[in-house]
């Protein structure tokens, strides 16, 4: 048994710069991979794809997650949302500090 603490884990991150969100990896397998991500307001993570289905629970905070069609949503502490293989998404912080785990599974079939 593994034991994580996302929430921990996106307050710790650290950013490549000081304009990127911090993001770190917190699990990696073949059939999963966890990424915590910590926005700063204002700060965003642009659109993008992903072959695989991409799920998003916020963890803490509040902000706007977009996905395809550029529809806009606002987000709080404890909303999920799922994105289906090669969706656009993307994600931005407001007024407050977002910190999201994206939780992102393969394809059916499909072999990381």
């Amino acid at each position: 048994m593994m034991h994580l603490v996302p929430a921990a884990a996106a307050r710790a991150a650290v950013a490549s710069r000081a304009d990127r969100p911090a993001t770190s990896i917190v699990h990696e397998s073949p059939d999963a991979r966890l990424v915590v991500f910590r926005l700063a307001p204002g700060q965003e993570v642009p659109p993008h794809r992903n072959a695989s289905t991409v799920m998003l629970t916020v963890l803490e905070g509040a902000g706007v997650l977009s996905g395809a069609d550029g529809d806009e949503r606002a987000c709080v502490t404890g909303d999920v949302v799922v994105y289906a293989p090669n969706e656009t998404h993307a994600m931005r912080a407001i007024d407050e500090e977002l910190l999201l785990l994206a939780t992102i599974t393969p394809r059916p079939g499909e072999v990381r």
